[in-house]
């Protein structure tokens, strides 16, 4: 939406909330945003998502839909199908679940029964709440075997899959995780997966978008499923999608709906298809190589500085630090940081000592600045702050100067700024 657009409507209508959505504007704007499930999407998926699209339902599947007048939406779910499937070399494609977990549970429900054993990364150890938290619904459901990383490496034990998987015979294994900083090996999970039998599920939300852009392996070819969310490093709307092999689509769109989904947001499905026409750019490509790059550079500052990596450094978007050597918690630096204008999230390293409300380290991702222009240089100069700022957390003055120095580098590299670039719009008056 044009900034004009905004002021006009929404400020008039409902002034608590527009002033609650320039604050909002306002954090994103002059912070520095390195949530590794975040980013900012471009001008175009934003227009999608509020048009007039939002107010159509279309219940069922193209050419299938059980309300009238959906011979539009049908060819916007169409080409976004098409899209999904042509990206990432997948034989069929299901758009419409509305968040990660969703698409999880659709595979779930589609190749399992209740009781059903499921083998996937433990969450304290890099995994995510729908691979079998026990407050999830997976966890209520399935009987969940977890696996982790080597103490040694912090990299996945193949070993132990493979061992879980011969004694536990699971129905599913999941590959993919929320906290991982290294690239998966999906034909070796392949492997596990045909030695036992077992359906393989990829999840690869966190890291699809450096899928697309050619920068990691893609899991496609060795899955039987693969869920991802669009946001995070593919840079599109909030919501998700499921790939599958063609034998498993009709029973996969069954389970999406009316199994555990009524209407699809249209107007979300409109951004998915913009969002992987987008992805399939030369200039796609190029982020992509440079969020992984930026990982990289921040990796190299913090480890100057005296921290320690989990697995000593990363392969793609995320950095995962463990603060312990510090004198810090998880909990404490997020806070800290926030303070200075870094948004970041406590995350349990392997083997943490502390409580998952408290937690030993801290996530770090690259790809939201990266969308904004940010570069090697300023990595280095974003691994000097997080250092300083713990070194400093007891002086306010000190902080306040740190502050001063997010802003002004966030302000050289403005949010939403130029009609040149794909990912930015004119930005409205403070």
């Amino acid at each position: 939406m044009r900034g004009s657009d905004f002021e006009s409507s929404i400020s008039r209508v409902d002034e608590a909330l527009y002033g609650l959505m320039r604050r909002e504007q306002a954090r994103q704007r002059h912070g520095l945003e390195m949530i590794a499930s975040e980013n900012f999407v471009p001008r175009a998926i934003l227009e999608a998502q509020g048009s007039v699209l939002t107010n159509k339902y279309a219940e069922g599947y193209p050419h299938k839909k059980y309300y009238g007048g959906c011979e539009f939406v049908e060819e916007i779910e169409d080409l976004a199908i098409r899209r999904a499937c042509e990206l990432f070399g997948a034989e069929h494609a299901n758009v419409q679940p509305h968040s990660g977990t969703t698409a999880n549970m659709a595979v779930y429900f589609t190749v399992m029964k209740p009781q059903d054993t499921m083998l996937a990364m433990k969450l304290d150890q890099g995994g995510r709440l729908s691979h079998g938290h026990p407050l999830n619904f997976t966890g209520l459901i399935y009987n969940v075997v977890g696996y982790g990383v080597r103490r040694d490496t912090e990299t996945i034990d193949y070993d132990e899959v493979m061992k879980l998987a011969l004694e536990h015979r699971p129905k599913v294994i999941v590959a993919g995780a929320s906290a991982y900083p290294r690239f998966i090996d999906f034909k070796a999970f392949r492997e596990i997966a045909d030695r036992v039998g077992a359906v393989l599920m990829v999840d690869m939300a966190h890291i699809a978008g450096l899928v697309a852009g050619g920068v990691h392996p893609n899991p496609v070819p060795h899955s039987d499923f693969v869920t991802t969310t669009t946001h995070k490093t593919l840079r599109g709307p909030r919501g998700a999608m499921v790939l599958c092999k063609s034998q498993y689509a009709k029973d996969l769109d069954r389970t999406v709906f009316p199994g555990v989904q009524g209407g699809p947001l249209v107007h979300v499905i409109a951004g998915k298809a913009a969002c992987f026409h987008l992805a399939m750019r030369d200039d796609f490509k190029e982020y992509a190589a440079a969020v992984v790059k930026n990982a990289k550079v921040l990796a190299e500052a913090l480890m100057e500085r005296g921290f320690r990596l989990v697995s000593g450094g990363t392969d793609n978007h995320m950095v995962l630090v463990d603060l312990r050597s510090k004198g810090i918690t998880g909990k404490e630096a997020e806070v800290l940081l926030d303070r200075v204008g870094i948004a970041c999230n406590k995350n349990m390293i392997p083997f943490d000592p502390e409580k998952p409300m408290v937690t030993s380290g801290i996530r770090l991702g690259t790809a939201a600045l990266t969308t904004r222009g940010l570069g090697e240089e300023e990595m280095r100069a974003i691994g000097e702050i997080i250092d300083l700022a713990i070194a400093n957390r007891s002086d306010q003055a000190a902080l306040e100067g740190l502050a001063r120095r997010v802003e002004e580098l966030s302000g050289r590299f403005p949010l939403y700024a130029s009609m040149d670039e794909p990912w930015v719009e004119s930005s409205p008056k403070e």
